[in-house]
């Protein structure tokens, strides 16, 4: 890497420049997936947005790779990459939140625990991830599931507005009044069109609730998925539960003889009446014989907490996603199969609802073209021990091609790992063309690469500035 780059880094940026130099460097350098195994040339903690606009034009005038790490909790790797340039908002986690008007403007840095916290302090919450270590941007840029998403919509439905620098070095807001195509483009179309230094979102009224996670023997995990399908079909949008398969893990409501077998879990959340909590959770403890279970009020914030435990950044990961339009039979018999192999205690298979207030969005209202799924399931495999990657790779890969016959062609790509840029197409349907316009607007040469990547049509340097002007 030339020096003239890493001297230019440090006299235009006011954040932390960390070269392989410097005693930190090893560890600045490592990301969620153990597996990903990647040294930049640079990592540069941003201070603000004039640092960002500041590497985007450095990094396009030396044309080495440019990675961004928001959150850090890409399973796929794309928060770093290897002799290139890494812009690290570690160090950018404000939260401001304005109750008078129901909003808060996030920094590119902020994960789901600390917005969450911020935003409960005035009995508001929006859409976030289904874990607090996760970061707002990637989750908000990919779609956005979560516990919320049933009663509000996807956590992209609830962005009012981006700061945006683009592959120019310029900076931008995106919003539903200014660059528009930019705006739509982000809710929905990951990190292809630049560097989001800062999220606005809709917050709603979301104080307490009354949450459920409630385990049952594998050999019921039938009944309880036909229940499943059945019960939330007709159920209020206040009420959201994911179906999952799991290790049982430790817990004080878990008996210790169940450690480590198999099970089946339904958790989530009911937004609606206090009073109906206990009665609206009551059907799930009836269904089949329980093998634990927690269900009570509790802050939403907490909520976040549940499924997080064990998920150290630094175990090795392998995932892969679809969505179903319905939860079928067929459906159902795969989850059977490969649940009851579950491989790891941190390996979490989990079917997300996305029905309800995500279904009113149209398909081409933003880039999120999946608005007709029921059902956004991810398989996360994660371990500790390097030696059992082939195998948890390939029972990850059998998992998701017993499901592929009832699934819809593409996938969310929040779940999805590096080696899913052949669905690329699939994932955004009909609205690929269009992405991939203002793709070509936004950044012609393609200085954004590492997201599941949507090409320029026509990459022409020479025309971005009146392009974008």
């Amino acid at each position: 890497m030339p020096d003239s780059m890493i001297s230019q880094l440090v006299a235009h940026v006011q954040g932390r420049v960390i070269t392989p130099e410097d005693r930190e460097y090893q560890i600045a350098r490592l990301v969620y997936n153990g597996m990903v195994d990647k040294r930049p040339a640079v990592i540069v903690r941003v201070a603000g947005t004039d640092d960002v606009v500041a590497v985007v034009r450095i990094a396009q005038e030396f044309g080495v790779d440019l990675a961004i790490r928001g959150g850090g909790h890409s399973a796929a790797g794309f928060g770093t990459c290897d002799r290139g340039i890494v812009i690290d908002f570690a160090d950018r986690d404000r939260v401001r939140v304005n109750p008078v008007t129901a909003r808060a403007r996030a920094e590119g840095g902020v994960h789901w625990a600390g917005f969450n916290q911020a935003t409960h302090s005035f009995g508001l919450a929006t859409t976030g991830g289904l874990v607090g270590t996760e970061g707002i941007a990637g989750l908000t840029l990919g779609g956005g599931v979560g516990y919320l998403a049933r009663a509000y919509g996807l956590t992209c439905d609830n962005l009012l507005s981006a700061e945006v620098v683009i592959a120019d070095g310029t900076v931008h807001t995106a919003s539903a009044t200014e660059n528009e195509d930019l705006f739509w483009a982000l809710r929905g179309g990951g990190g292809n069109f630049g560097v989001v230094t800062s999220f606005e979102y809709q917050l709603h009224p979301v104080d307490m609730v009354h949450a459920g996670v409630i385990f049952y023997s594998i050999a019921d995990a039938r009944t309880v998925a036909e229940f499943y399908r059945e019960h939330l079909a007709s159920a209020p949008e206040e009420f959201s539960a994911f179906l999952g398969f799991h290790l049982c893990p430790t817990a004080s409501y878990l008996p210790t003889d169940w450690h480590g077998k198999p099970v089946c879990v339904v958790a989530g959340v009911w937004l609606g009446d206090p009073a109906e909590g206990e009665a609206r959770w009551q059907p799930y403890l009836d269904v089949a014989p329980v093998v634990g279970a927690m269900v009570q009020r509790m802050p939403y914030p907490e909520v976040n907490t549940i499924f997080g435990e064990g998920l150290r950044s630094g175990l090795h990961a392998y995932w892969k996603a679809n969505f179903l339009s319905e939860l079928s039979d067929g459906a159902i018999t795969a989850y059977l199969d490969f649940g009851r192999m579950v491989p790891t205690l941190q390996t979490s298979v989990h079917i997300y609802p996305i029905d309800g207030a995500v279904q009113r969005v149209g398909a081409e209202e933003t880039a999120f073209a999946y608005r007709h799924a029921k059902f956004s399931p991810g398989i996360a495999c994660m371990w500790d021990d390097p030696a059992d990657s082939p195998a948890n790779i390939k029972w990850v890969r059998d998992f998701w091609t017993a499901l592929r016959p009832f699934s819809e062609p593409g996938g969310y790509i929040n779940f999805m790992d590096s080696d899913d840029q052949v669905r690329i197409e699939d994932n955004f349907r009909s609205n690929y063309d269009r992405l991939a316009t203002i793709k070509t607007k936004f950044d012609p040469e393609n200085l954004f690469h590492l997201n599941h990547n949507i090409k320029p049509v026509a990459p022409k340097f020479s025309t971005f500035h009146a392009a974008v002007s």
